[in-house]
């Protein structure tokens, strides 16, 4: 340890500030806004959105009541480090019993102890605790027990800070990212109109008409391998969509990816893939000749798309999956959107020229954002780098 450092348990360090329990706080009719860990964004640690519940509805392990500043970590699958903090509002915010909640009141002492419990020492450490083969978890009381390095306050500044500035850095280049990304659908507006509304009269077709839309042959779980070929699900479309690293590796055998393909087929460059359960209508249109599968009900397939450019139809299915998402956002139907209503969607078609030149612009576009990924890449190296300085 380094020299003026002491080890100190999580526990001791939020000192005897317990989490008040929600059922004491709010009534039956009271409306929360509840976590859980489909609320974290485990990429930039952070709150992503919550659900909201009269507390009567509320489901059982809505049972933490959160304030501004509390750090949570999430006590199921560590390994995901579903972490984050709270930074903004925190308005009738109730935690699952799945998270770990720490209150500490000095800032600068909690920003410290938040980019350790992020680190992969930490992260290692609670793996290390994990228990159960289906459902991962290390107990609440393992997590409040660990002992963490703590610095003398003003190297926990200087931490802090540092740290912070690197993540502004990172944060400012992903807003950059942001930026192209609504340039690109102004572009397409300005081109092409609403394909919703269709008012510049563009010839008009339904989805099963442009493509074959379709799913995968079922692949079980007692099917996975620890090694072969990359097994998608919608996490990890999602992620592929936003060029992030797959964070959960699934595979499957190669000789099993052989068969299926002779008998069923196999994606292919220029082929979509459509989240269909969940989180609906994130789309990813295949880029790469590397080899790999995706699970049935969970994504929908669209392929040999004919009579139109792949960009340009990823833009339209953008605007008609989120008109259907509307439209259906007070029924049961929008737990999930399914062939057969993707086969009966509308989609004009304007003259292949024009979407041939939307293309060209997109590629310029996504030239200047690779650029931009680029350097967050660097970035986020270099912070990782500094958290092992820092924290091993």
């Amino acid at each position: 340890m380094r020299e003026d450092w002491e080890y100190k348990k999580l526990e001791d360090i939020s000192g005897s500030v317990l989490i008040e329990k929600a059922k004491k706080r709010f009534s039956s009719n009271d409306v929360i806004r509840y976590i859980d860990i489909s609320s974290i964004d485990n990429i930039n640690q952070c709150l992503t959105g919550t659900t909201s519940f009269k507390m009567l509805d509320a489901p059982s392990r809505a049972q933490q009541k959160v304030e501004y500043g509390d750090i949570l970590i999430s006590t199921v699958r560590p390994n995901l480090r579903n972490i984050a903090i709270v930074n903004d509002d925190a308005t009738n915010l109730v935690a699952s019993s799945g998270f770990c909640v720490l209150r500490i009141n000095d800032a600068a002492l909690r920003r410290y102890v938040f980019y350790y419990v992020v680190s992969n020492k930490f992260t290692a450490y609670l793996e290390k605790l994990t228990n159960g083969a289906n459902y991962p978890a290390v107990k609440e009381t393992d997590v409040r027990k660990a002992l963490i390095p703590i610095p003398p306050k003003p190297t926990q500044l200087s931490i802090v800070t540092e740290l912070d500035k690197l993540n502004e850095l990172i944060q400012i280049k992903k807003e950059q990212l942001k930026d192209y990304d609504a340039l690109a659908q102004s572009i397409f507006y300005e081109m092409f109109g609403d394909p919703v509304e269709n008012e510049k009269g563009w010839e008009v077709k339904k989805l099963r008409e442009v493509c074959e839309i379709t799913s995968s042959k079922r692949v079980f779980a007692n099917e996975y391998v620890d090694m072969g070929v990359p097994f998608y699900r919608s996490k990890e479309v999602i992620e592929k969509s936003k060029q992030l690293p797959i964070s959960v590796e699934l595979y499957i055998s190669e000789s099993y990816y052989d068969k299926i393909k002779s008998s069923f087929g196999v994606p292919q460059i220029g082929d979509i893939l459509v989240t269909a359960v969940g989180t609906i209508g994130k789309i990813w249109v295949v880029d790469t000749n590397e080899p790999f599968y995706f699970k049935d009900g969970n994504l929908v397939w669209l392929r040999k798309i004919k009579g139109v450019h792949s960009e340009y139809f990823r833009y339209s299915l953008f605007y008609l999956i989120d008109e259907y998402k509307k439209v259906n956002a007070n029924g049961a139907a929008y737990n999930a959107l399914t062939i057969a209503k993707l086969k009966l969607m509308l989609c004009p078609l304007p003259p292949l020229s024009l979407q041939q030149s939307f293309a060209h612009k997109i590629e310029q576009i996504e030239r200047q954002k690779a650029a931009v990924q680029r350097t967050i890449k660097d970035l986020e190296t270099l912070l990782a780098a500094r958290m092992q300085y820092w924290f091993e």
